[in-house]
């Protein structure tokens, strides 16, 4: 483990969020949860220094140190067209002199709001398509038309969800442990996979065993589990560790009972979740992410599935710009 562990601790990585996240006490919403509500702690990444905050910052800053390493000038990445991570990259851009392309799914507007204005305002060249399929050729496009100009382009996958940028999320649980906390449960939102399989990854490393719950946004158990596994054990190879160094031995725990109609539609839950953590504790959670996993922690809380001397945190992964599109 103490190889492993040393890989991590040694991956290259740009810094552009230098200052660890607070970590807030929910005393009102663990009143307003009732009596047999754990303690409830809440990581605050939305607060991350760079960009707007949010997980995409803790990726981006080893992933644009592995396409600056290979000699990269241009960053070429897709999302939605209110895409947390298409944000952080145009950002992540324009304080490294990176020309960034961004390849997004949706109908543009005459007057573009939220991460959309955003995306221009950091400078991206922001590149339309109507569907999540046309992505990945548009990328494709975008990639040649860069080298046909000169430039040399790092294609970044949707997410930033790559070995490499779940282990830029593994070294923020760094700042757990330093903090001297020692969480029963970690509960967070999960789509693509890399926070969860990094947040595993990086609580294996630093002898953190809390159980980690990803609430889906989106996909299946099924689907979501192969994924986190998946990059598990690309990240072990990465870091030349085996797999069960870093936690990928342990079971995968996805709660997709949160997912209603489908990405970036709220239920009733997910409404109630950001209206009460708003009344009770003043933090804003965003309507795609944050307040379907918080509904997935409220509903475990009122289930009885934790105890009422277990100590769960919330890691609040940002994204709440959208609330503003």
């Amino acid at each position: 483990m103490a190889t492993a562990l040393s890989a991590l601790l040694a991956t290259p990585s740009v810094t552009l969020a230098p200052h660890p996240t607070p970590v807030d006490d929910l005393v009102r919403l663990r009143a307003r949860l009732g009596s047999g509500c754990p303690r409830l702690l809440m990581k605050r990444d939305d607060l991350l220094s760079f960009g707007l905050g949010g997980n995409k910052v803790r990726k981006i800053q080893t992933v644009a140190a592995e396409a600056m390493a290979a000699g990269a000038d241009t960053l070429v990445t897709c999302g939605g067209l209110q895409s947390n991570h298409a944000r952080v990259t145009a950002a992540a851009g324009a304080a490294l002199g990176l020309h960034v392309v961004l390849v997004l799914n949706g109908t543009g507007a005459a007057a573009p709001t939220a991460n959309a204005r955003l995306d221009r305002l950091f400078g991206a060249d922001v590149r339309l398509v109507a569907t999540r399929e046309e992505r990945a050729p548009a990328m494709e496009r975008a990639a040649e038309d860069a080298r046909a100009e000169g430039r040399r382009p790092f294609v970044v996958p949707l997410g930033a969800s790559t070995p490499i940028g779940a282990i830029g999320f593994a070294l923020g649980v760094q700042e757990i442990v330093t903090a001297g906390l020692k969480p029963s449960v970690i509960v967070h939102a999960s789509s693509s996979a890399g926070t969860q399989a990094g947040m595993i990854a990086g609580a294996a490393l630093f002898g953190m065993r809390a159980r980690i719950i990803g609430v889906s946004a989106d996909e299946t158990e099924a689907a979501l589990s192969a994924s986190v596994a998946a990059l598990l054990m690309a990240m072990a190879d990465r870091l030349g560790a085996k797999a069960a160094t870093i936690g990928a031995d342990r079971a995968i725990e996805i709660d997709d009972r949160q997912v209603g109609a489908g990405y970036g539609e709220p239920t009733d839950a997910s409404i109630e979740a950001l209206e009460l953590v708003a009344r009770s504790e003043g933090i804003l959670l965003d309507p795609v992410y944050t307040a379907k996993a918080m509904a997935g922690l409220i509903a475990r809380v009122r289930a009885g599935a934790f105890a009422a001397d277990d100590t769960v945190l919330f890691w609040h992964t940002g994204g709440q710009v959208g609330f503003f599109a």
